[in-house]
């Protein structure tokens, strides 16, 4: 005897979105995700895809590319899709959480910051100061530009902005997209503001406010199952351990592992302490 009741898959995206994973840790991208959210939507008698995103953002291109693959599964399988926000889906968090037919979060979820951020440091006065010369060769006059051992230029400023400008604009015309009429006539929407979930409903970013487990019973009944969806195997292939055997016994490699390790810890710190977490 078949049971009527509705099993919907769930996947977790959570953590920074970036090109490449860390060695210490995992991060969001295309690469690292595509498995895991086609095995979702190829669930039999799936009705919809229920997917959790806690994320502070990060890389715009890997953000759009896994909204993009959702859409796309989305449409192709004839599912809807229902995002569930956590502590935070901002910045490129909020672009992949576009990607649900409805978004749903806690009220005092973190929700937002439509804009786009460059940040670097720059140390000309330190190569001074310890007595080092900076010898850089290029063969076009902007391949320099923006190094961070020279004094930064206005020209490398205005530019980086121009390039900023049209990555934002591609940010807002999706929001516009995906959320058309339901958004608020509010001049801050997109200067890179983030609300909590609360104030996002009555601006217009979020559908509901709940949690995902009541929310799915209420639209598919009380005897609604919610089947956590894993990653395929070597899903994570690429995070290993600061002693796994990819590093071997190699001290310089164990080393510089561990620094670059400290350096994405830095990033991925940065990114969520701009939002309180």
């Amino acid at each position: 005897m078949r049971s009527d009741a509705v099993t919907i898959p769930v996947i977790r995206l959570h953590g920074t979105i970036m090109a490449n994973a860390g060695q210490f840790r995992p991060t969001l991208s295309l690469a690292a995700t595509a498995g895991l959210i086609e095995k979702a939507f190829s669930w039999k008698d799936a009705p919809a895809v229920a997917i959790s995103i806690n994320s502070p953002g990060g890389s715009p291109v890997q953000s759009r590319l896994i909204y993009k693959r959702i859409r796309d599964l989305a449409q192709e399988k004839q599912k809807k899709v229902y995002v569930f926000v956590e502590d935070v889906a901002a910045s490129g968090g909020y672009m992949i959480a576009l990607a649900g037919d409805e978004i749903v979060a806690d009220p005092s979820s973190i929700v937002g910051s439509i804009g786009v951020v460059s940040a670097s440091f720059g140390f000309p006065d330190l190569l001074k100061k310890i007595g080092v010369e900076r010898r850089i060769y290029t063969a076009g006059e902007n391949k320099a530009t923006l190094d961070p051992f020279s004094p930064a230029r206005k020209e490398d400023i205005e530019r980086l902005k121009v390039l900023q400008l049209d990555v934002h604009q591609t940010f807002i015309d999706m929001v516009k997209e995906r959320r058309a009429d339901k958004l608020a006539d509010d001049g801050d929407l997109f200067t890179g503001l983030f609300w909590s979930a609360k104030r996002g409903l009555a601006l217009g970013l979020v559908d509901h406010l709940g949690d995902m487990r009541e929310f799915l019973r209420a639209r598919y009944g009380e005897k609604t199952r919610l089947k956590l969806i894993t990653a395929p195997r070597g899903f994570l292939g690429r995070r290993i351990g600061l002693l796994g055997s990819r590093l071997g016994d190699n001290t310089s490699q164990i080393t510089a592992a561990a620094a670059q390790g400290l350096v994405e810890a830095a990033e991925e710190r940065a990114l969520w302490n701009r939002y309180g977490l």
